[in-house]
């Protein structure tokens, strides 16, 4: 059965346990889809009411929006774990031998790009669902305004998260132009997210 399908007390036990999954990553994707799931809520609130008839359409792309990132980032919570299994294998394998060490460090490299790939995908994702509670502070029911803050301070918690888990990953792969590339892509996503999530929040503070 996938995580995602249990009950909340149950993976919060799980993540409490020793075992190697969930961990970081799948909190920070399961944390995001709440964030995601909270704009769309907002819309809900929304739509249909004449004071925000304007917005009409474009909360409605916006829910669609949100409901395609919420199922995207449940699916990581799962994937991540998926991912992560192999990686915590490959740091048991012995060296005693130069052939042995050698097996484990190429070993090592391919593991940890790719488990590397969920959280990469969770900075992405949660990035564009800032950039929708950017979007619904403005155009959402002012009723629902503070889940509009609730919802973009989870987003900017899932999306540090998801960093770290990929700043743990690329620290220790020694492929230089894949950490390049990496960085490169998705650190600039981060400080402007979590810039954005700020402003957001501050807005909302100033309408409560």
């Amino acid at each position: 059965m996938k995580m995602i399908d249990g009950s909340c007390v149950e993976f919060a036990d799980k993540l409490a346990s020793k075992a190697a999954v969930p961990g970081g990553g799948g909190a920070a994707a399961l944390v995001g889809a709440l964030g995601t799931a909270l704009a769309s809520m907002v819309v809900n609130l929304t739509l249909g009411k004449k004071k925000y008839a304007e917005f009409e359409e474009i909360n409605k792309e916006i829910m669609a929006k949100a409901l395609k990132i919420q199922e995207e980032l449940l699916e990581m919570v799962d994937k991540d774990a998926e991912n992560f299994l192999p990686l915590s294998k490959a740091y048991g394998l012995p060296k005693e031998t130069e052939e042995e060490k050698k097996y484990k460090e190429e070993t090592l490299e391919k593991c940890l790009i790719v488990a590397c790939g969920v959280p990469v995908d969770i900075v992405k994702k949660t990035y564009e669902a800032i950039l929708l509670h950017e979007e619904l502070v403005d155009k959402g029911s002012k009723l629902a305004i503070s889940d509009v803050g609730v919802g973009v301070q989870c987003l900017r918690a899932a999306l540090i998260s998801g960093w770290l888990n990929v700043l743990i990953n690329i620290n220790m792969i020694k492929d230089e132009a894949y950490v390049a590339q990496i960085n490169e892509e998705i650190r600039p996503l981060v400080a402007k997210g979590t810039k954005i999530a700020d402003e957001v929040y501050s807005k909302v503070e100033e309408m409560l």
